[in-house]
């Protein structure tokens, strides 16, 4: 305990300091680490006990109880007083001319530590691992809960200790420890893209009018006629409305080259109503025959067949 006149009981250092930032004693190199400056009256009484090296201590804040841990590099600050980086005592809510404990501690040396970023920046850096293993050289040890400042090309740098092994408080000097990184605190995961829930619907009307095509009505012997024996047809089809088609019928036709049984007169009208009419000897509609001149003239009798009236030969020659 501390009495009046810095004299020191017990089989362990333990006392109480006012503390200030280590930038009023004109060491602004020490806020990249984790050493405070101490009286030299503590040095006397640490001597004096069988302690282990490295010295290590304990900081406790009673008013917020807040817990962390240190190194000391100098025994050179006035009676009554420590020095201590401004990171550390933002992390253990004090101000300046706060009181904070101190007491020795024997921490095990860490196999395995977390950190986790504030900021994505850090891992921006070219090989954030090799300036985080530089920077760990000026701290002692870590305890859980604790955000270290890192010091790297201007900026600083604010990382928490998430998790440490074997215990919550470690000594990191002379020992190799495991480093993980976890995600830093502003990064977020790109976000999936998600179809609407909702499906967009149409109106009945509009769908209605989207499935309604227009029919195809079949419409018979609307095509370019043709004829039989390869020459050219001298009229024009017509186009028939499928309504009429279905009535009307072709009732002669001359196929062959033959004439039917009727007149000249009912196929021309054939052929104004869009018949077709198939042969070659098929007149056009403009050249009308009189009937008064075909009954004049006399049919062609067609030859008979006759059964057996070829000549005969002789397989013998």
């Amino acid at each position: 305990m501390f009495f009046p006149g810095y004299g020191y009981h017990g089989h362990t250092f333990e006392q109480a300091y006012i503390c200030y930032p280590v930038s009023f004693i004109d060491k602004p190199h020490l806020e990249s680490g984790d050493k405070i400056i101490m009286p030299p009256s503590a040095l006397d009484r640490l001597a004096t006990l069988h302690i282990d090296y490295p010295m290590l201590f304990e900081l406790r804040n009673p008013a917020a109880e807040r817990v962390s841990h240190c190194g000391v590099l100098e025994f050179i600050a006035e009676e009554g007083m420590i020095y201590m980086p401004y990171w550390m005592m933002e992390n253990m809510l004090l101000q300046e001319g706060d009181t904070v404990k101190v007491k020795n501690v024997a921490l095990p040396k860490g196999t395995y530590v977390k950190l986790q970023p504030h900021t994505k920046d850090f891992l921006d850096i070219s090989n954030p691992k090799a300036i985080l293993e530089t920077a760990l050289r000026s701290f002692s040890c870590l305890t859980t809960g604790d955000s270290i400042m890192v010091a790297y090309n201007n900026k600083k740098y604010y990382i928490d200790i998430v998790e440490t092994k074997p215990n919550s408080a470690i000594s990191i000097i002379e020992t190799d420890c495991e480093v993980d990184f976890a995600p830093p605190l502003d990064y977020k995961e790109p976000e999936k893209p998600t179809a609407s829930a909702v499906p967009v619907t149409k109106p009945k009307d509009q769908v209605q009018e989207e499935s309604a095509e227009p029919e195809l009505k079949f419409s018979p012997f609307s095509g370019p006629g043709r004829r039989l024996d390869g020459k050219q047809a001298q009229y024009q089809p017509l186009s028939i409305p499928s309504s009429t088609a279905k009535d009307q019928r072709p009732t002669s036709s001359t196929i062959g080259g033959k004439d039917s049984v009727a007149t000249t007169s009912q196929s021309s009208s054939s052929q104004t109503s869009g018949k077709l009419v198939f042969g070659s000897r098929a007149a056009p509609a403009a050249k009308e025959k009189d009937p008064a001149k075909e009954k004049e003239e006399p049919k062609k009798e067609e030859p008979k067949f006759q059964a057996f009236s070829g000549k005969k030969y002789s397989l013998r020659g």
